[in-house]
């Protein structure tokens, strides 16, 4: 047995990491699933394996710490504009399960033995589902802009933001305690009469508004001035002293840490500087979801599986078989197929990290006793256990056979902004005068546009006019990830500087290979190598601009508009020829000045042939250069 005290926290810390190389690959192997691996770790090692951790306290802590910062995470990912776009999904379906699940729910533990108002707590913690466990699962088998990842994120969402009434309600319900329906007017009453219990509802409310006009009026402008003193760790400590002093505000008032986590979060969620945060913290991310499943695995108390086998089992098949249900009909009335109307129940149909702040908090609050909550702790841990087997099963006996139905059409889906073409997303790089020019045209033909930019002066300066600017150094990779590179169909690389366009371009070839790559280059040469890299789009800065200013220039001197224009457009693409047919020799520098001067001596030529001929004619300037191509200009 390891004693936790200060002076084992090293050896602990070992045996967790020992403990996840060791089983984490093995299962992943195995085709289980790395969180499966995650919660056989902490079997393992926990009190109730080999003990080789088995302080009680520090389990707790740990897992506190490892709910507070998962639900951090879950809190930056809620933005009201995503909301409003998935707005039928989440009216629709999240809504409606999340009620139909409490009620479901409820109905059952009231059955049981529950008074109404502890079956009413049960039923609203057991609604959630784990969004740690859907969302990695969902992620890992890359599903997230499918119907069946829209809808968990629906879900998802609604039952993130529920938790605030949820926990507001809690001590309403404890002050009606056992009283029958017909008494709740009465309830309520007694509450106003005894204020002491329901002011904590009227805290976390206004904790919430609060959090959510402390995100435009405060987190901005102290984002922004950490982001002019360019210290990328101020970014990090800004977060994690964000998360640890709203958790230990919401903790003051009797309210749990994780609750604070969440508010947290939210305060950065509309904030430019998110997806620099979000990369920030991403090395840590894999670790602090590892340490959340492992805690779940140890905090699996046997000793009461092994005194109430029957009654574990009875609440789970029950709890896993009623959730599976409801989100199976919700899904048919959305016209989901089969096989993800199957998967999105078997994703959600697992008890969620809510559900032990929601029991603690009842615990605390009065309405549940220490050994139901005990018992509906670990069946809410079991239950996360299972999904992965759930997942494992679909996968080889139900999915081949599901997985048959054509289709459907585009016509055929519902109307709405939530069916959008998850690839017509575009992210700009630099949001400069170049990339601002990019960004008009591509988002007037309705791709969304994600734009991150590394000056906060002139994010500030967008933002006046409307323009949402993510402050980001588009050269990290965590930065491109959390913008969401691997699901983009463009990367528009529009920042300054030859070297650093190509060390970005370079990033995101080897990276995001699938993604389409357009990138300004400073020269020819620069240019060169964009196309040595399979950059997809170039385009020389200057080079149009330059041309259109020739075209002007003829028109000054006396040409017609037409014949200008013939003019700059043959030259154009000769030039552009020309480019792409010298990249063979670019590295001979002798072929290389051969090949540019036998190329501008052709296109003078061929101009001058055409201006003789149209003097001869009167006829327009025929700029069909290749028709007079020298034989051995390839």
């Amino acid at each position: 047995m390891l004693p936790l005290d200060g002076s084992n926290m090293l050896l602990a810390i070992f045996v967790l990491l020992a403990a996840t190389v060791l089983l984490v690959p093995l299962f992943k192997w195995l085709g289980l699933g790395t969180i499966l691996g995650y919660l056989a770790a902490g079997v393992l090692i926990g009190p109730y394996g080999l003990s080789l951790v088995s302080d009680t306290e520090v389990i707790h802590q740990a897992a506190e710490f490892g709910v507070v910062m998962m639900l951090f995470l879950i809190g930056l990912e809620v933005d009201g504009s995503e909301l409003w776009r998935m707005r039928n999904k989440v009216f629709g379906l999240g809504f409606t399960q999340m009620v139909a699940t409490s009620i479901v729910i409820a109905i059952l533990a009231r059955v049981i033995g529950f008074v109404w108002a502890d079956a009413a707590v049960v039923g609203l913690a057991l609604a959630m589902s784990s969004t740690a466990i859907a969302m990695q699962s969902i992620d890992q088998r890359n599903i997230t802009k499918t119907d069946t990842g829209r809808a968990s994120l629906a879900i998802l969402l609604v039952q993130d933001v529920a938790v605030i009434p949820v926990l507001a309600v809690i001590p309403l319900l404890a002050n009606m305690g056992g009283r029958p329906i017909e008494a709740i007017g009465e309830g309520v009453l007694d509450a106003v009469d005894n204020p002491i219990g329901w002011w904590l509802a009227v805290v976390v409310v206004a904790a919430f508004i609060a959090a959510l006009l402390g995100s435009r009026f405060v987190i901005r402008p102290l984002m922004g001035w950490l982001a002019r003193t360019r210290v990328p760790e101020g970014f990090t400590a800004f977060a994690l002293a964000l998360v640890i002093g709203t958790a230990l505000v919401t903790q003051s008032f009797g309210l749990s840490p994780a609750l604070g986590a969440f508010l947290g979060g939210v305060l950065l969620a509309d904030s430019e500087y998110r997806h620099e945060l979000e990369s920030n913290l991403q090395p840590f991310k894999g670790l602090l979801l590892g340490l959340f499943f492992i805690t779940v695995g140890m905090s699996i108390a046997f000793r009461v599986v092994v005194e109430n086998p029957l009654v574990v089992a009875a609440v789970l098949i029950a709890l896993i078989g009623l959730k599976m249900l409801v989100l199976y009909v919700l899904a048919t009335f959305f016209r989901m197929h089969a096989a993800e109307r199957l998967l999105l129940a078997i994703l959600l149909s697992q008890a969620g990290e809510f559900a032990f702040v929601v029991l603690q908090f009842a615990r605390t609050a009065g309405n549940l006793s220490g050994p139901e909550v005990e018992l509906l702790t670990v069946v809410v841990a079991l239950s996360m256990a299972t999904t992965p087997l759930l997942l494992f099963l679909y996968d080889r006996l139900l999915a081949p056979g599901l997985n048959t139905a054509p289709v459907a059409d585009e016509a055929e889906l519902p109307p709405g902004p939530d069916v959008r073409d998850p690839k017509d997303k575009v992210i700009v790089l630099g949001y400069g005068r170049f990339g601002q020019i990019v960004t008009r045209m591509l988002r007037a033909q309705g791709f969304e546009m994600t734009l991150i930019d590394d000056d906060p002066a002139q994010i500030e300066l967008v933002k006046r006019f409307g323009v949402k600017v993510f402050y980001g150094d588009g050269g990290r990779l965590e930065i491109l990830r959390a913008a969401g590179a691997d699901q983009a169909r463009m990367i528009v690389i529009a920042v300054a500087g030859g070297e650093r366009i190509l060390g970005i371009a370079e990033l995101i070839r080897r990276h995001f290979p699938d993604v389409i790559v357009a990138a300004r280059a400073v020269d020819r040469s620069h240019a060169h190598d964009l196309m040595a890299l399979g950059v997809h789009v170039i385009e020389r800065e200057t080079f149009r601009s330059a041309i259109r200013l020739g075209e002007q220039a003829l028109m000054a001197l006396g040409h017609d508009e037409a014949k200008a224009r013939q003019v700059a457009d043959a030259f154009e693409r000769h030039d552009t020829r020309m480019l792409k047919e010298s990249y063979a020799v670019r590295h001979d520098q002798a072929a290389y000045i051969g090949f540019v001067r036998r190329s501008t001596e052709m296109l003078d030529a061929v101009m001058r042939a055409d201006r003789e001929n149209a003097s001869a004619t009167g006829e327009e300037v025929a700029d069909d250069i290749d028709k007079q191509r020298p034989a051995g200009s390839e």
